[in-house]
C-alpha cells in the first residue's frame, strides 16, 4: 500500500482566468470531461469551493462512482476535489502562459492497494488515467477557445 499520483499537463489557447472559471463552474466542467465519465449531477453549490457533485468513471472495464467535494486552495489558480469515499484527490492548477494562454496540470493522488492488487492498480491505473486527463485537456482547449471567442463564460 502506497501513494499513487497520476499526472497530466497541456497547454490551453484562452486566459487564465477564463479557462479557471471554466474548470470551477460545473455547467461548464461537464462539457470537457473524457468519454470515460458518465451520470455527472451536481448535488450542492455549482460553481467553486463547496460544490458537492457525483459522476461515474468507467475504465480497465471497471466502473465506479464518486462523489467529490470541491474546494479552492488557491481560488483562481488551483482547484482540487476530493473523493467523500476514498483518500482520491484531484487538483486542477492554471498557470498562465501570455495574456491569451495558459498551462493546465491535472493531478490525482490516493492510497493504493496492497498486495498482487495493489501491483496491478500501481502498474495500469495510471496509463488510464493519463490518457484521461490528455483527453480532458484536449477537450478544454477546445471548449475554452471557443467560450473566449464568444467573449467568455
Amino acid at each position: 500500500m502506497g501513494k499513487i499520483t497520476v499526472t497530466q499537463e497541456g497547454p490551453v489557447a484562452a486566459p487564465a482566468a477564463l479557462t479557471y472559471r471554466l474548470i470551477a463552474d460545473d455547467e461548464h466542467h461537464r462539457h470537457i470531461l473524457p468519454a470515460g465519465f458518465s451520470d455527472f449531477e451536481v448535488l450542492e453549490g455549482g460553481v467553486g469551493a463547496g460544490t458537492l457533485h457525483r459522476f461515474k468513471v468507467k475504465a480497465g472495464g471497471r466502473e465506479r462512482e464518486y462523489v467529490m467535494r470541491v474546494e479552492e486552495p488557491e481560488p483562481g489558480r488551483v482547484i482540487s476535489e476530493a473523493d467523500q469515499n476514498s483518500s482520491l484527490v484531484t487538483t486542477f492548477t492554471v498557470t498562465p502562459a501570455g495574456e491569451d494562454a495558459c498551462a493546465v496540470k491535472i493531478e490525482t493522488t490516493w492510497n493504493g492497494a496492497g498486495g498482487v492488487g495493489g501491483f496491478f492498480e500501481r502498474t495500469f491505473a495510471p496509463k488510464v488515467m493519463r490518457k484521461m486527463y490528455a483527453e480532458e485537456l484536449a477537450k478544454l482547449d477546445a471548449y475554452a477557445r471557443e467560450q473566449a471567442a464568444a467573449g467568455g463564460a
